[in-house]
């Protein structure tokens, strides 16, 4: 009888997983497809980014429902129990990534336009480095790896780096070519929005270093993410 829910938590657990992998690579996929959408430009990509975003979504609802099933029937303690609480946190965080690709997409028909300016080709970089640290921090939670949870966080500052310096390219761009003001404040929010990604992959991270090892990561000097976060 034991060992049958043994069986069972180990099936139900690596069901979470799996949907969190799956919300993981959906939310990665949008990141890639409006940064896409904003370099073509192209608003119908940028369409089916936002219109995709549903997926994620129900995702994080079947996690929700699967979570509170596990705790409710299963009584996890210890390790157990932090796992799929840190899987619920976990859902919740990647649902927000894909918000954060729906908002970029949204930008795209804001920015179309006839005169492309050249700033637009710097942010690709900066969205597969905040893209590269959410699959890094997925992949921390599917081993179980508090080290690898570690360098997530650790590589958060490269990414901050990179956007402070895009923050200050676009604001010269704008002072000197005034009539680009439009387009410049719409990509300042894109930036913006990839420096959020970033926070989340580190909030993921914590979560996972927490779940294995039952002890908080260290304080690290960051501008975390808000609730504040435009939608």
């Amino acid at each position: 009888m034991v060992d049958h829910t043994v069986k069972a938590f180990d099936a139900d657990i690596g069901q979470l997983r799996g949907m969190i992998s799956q919300m993981g690579g959906l939310a990665e996929d949008a990141i890639a497809l409006a940064m896409q959408a904003l370099q073509r430009p192209d608003p119908a990509l940028a369409a089916r980014v936002r219109a995709d975003d549903k997926a994620i979504d129900a995702i994080e609802s079947e996690v929700e429902r699967l979570a509170v099933r596990i705790i409710a029937l299963r009584a996890p303690m210890a390790v157990d129990l932090r796992e799929v609480v840190a899987a619920l946190k976990i859902a919740a965080v990647v649902e927000r990534i894909g918000d954060y690709a729906k908002n970029i997409a949204k930008r795209v028909p804001m920015i179309d336009g006839e005169h492309r300016i050249e700033p637009i080709s710097l942010l690709p970089s900066m969205a597969r480095m905040a893209s590269d640290m959410v699959r890094a921090a997925l992949d921390a939670f599917a081993a179980r790896d508090p080290e690898a949870a570690m360098r997530v966080v650790e590589s958060d500052a490269a990414l901050d780096d990179f956007y402070d310096s895009i923050f200050r390219t676009l604001v010269t761009y704008m002072v000197e070519n005034p009539r680009t003001i439009s387009q410049v404040a719409h990509l300042l929010f894109v930036a913006k929005n990839l420096e959020r990604i970033g926070d989340h992959a580190t909030n993921v991270a914590e979560m996972v270093y927490f779940a294995a090892t039952g002890t908080q990561m260290a304080d690290r000097d960051r501008g975390g993410a808000t609730s504040e976060d435009e939608r």
